[in-house]
């Protein structure tokens, strides 16, 4: 008999095992089993939670993708002006959960995936969306908005290209460099008006 109240931990549990396998492994080519082992109940307990592998990665993503989102939604109630406010968004993009090897991993394995799966894509495209879209609402207050998309455009391609450079380990670079070198690149923009 299932213990009641637990399908939401065993979940939990099973979304952060499915972060660390793929992590551990560099892709997505992970099994239901090995995921189950890491996180500590059987397969079948974990095809009843999910229905697929597939469902899992997906909401391993959408966890990733919450997260992300709660961070920045706390980073930017606290922010009291849009300097501060593109600051915050660096500065989430760049949390030490997000930044971790594990996590990299994965969102590397998923734009890999997101070529496949219309999903995975959508999700991507989320990302991108909410990304950009709190870029341009700092950057607007500062500078006009043609200007503005174009910044947001480069601040989003350097966070991105150092989330590959970090997860291909090719010049890994520490958190506090990643931050430091896109506030740089913006600082140099705005100043240029």
């Amino acid at each position: 008999m299932p213990k009641i109240g637990m399908e939401p931990i065993r979940r939990k549990a099973l979304v952060d095992a499915a972060l660390k396998a793929i992590g551990d492994h560099g892709s997505l080519s992970v099994t239901m089993s090995e995921i189950a082992r890491q996180a500590g109940v059987s397969p079948a307990l974990a095809h009843h939670y999910f229905g697929s592998k597939e469902q899992l990665l997906i909401e391993t993503m959408r966890s990733l993708l919450r997260q992300l989102h709660d961070d920045a939604v706390a980073a930017l109630s606290i922010a009291e002006t849009p300097r501060e406010r593109l600051s915050a968004v660096v500065r989430v993009s760049f949390n030490a959960s997000q930044f971790a090897p594990e996590t990299i991993a994965a969102w590397l394995a998923f734009y890999v995936e997101a070529q496949r799966s219309d999903e995975t894509r959508r999700l991507l495209a989320v990302y991108a969306r909410r990304l950009n879209s709190n870029l341009i609402s700092a950057l607007k207050p500062l500078v006009p908005a043609d200007e503005a998309r174009r910044i947001a455009d480069g601040a989003a391609a350097m966070i991105d290209g150092l989330y590959i450079r970090q997860g291909l380990r090719v010049a890994p670079i520490s958190i506090d460099a990643s931050i430091a070198l896109i506030e740089d690149y913006l600082t140099s923009q705005l100043s240029r008006r």
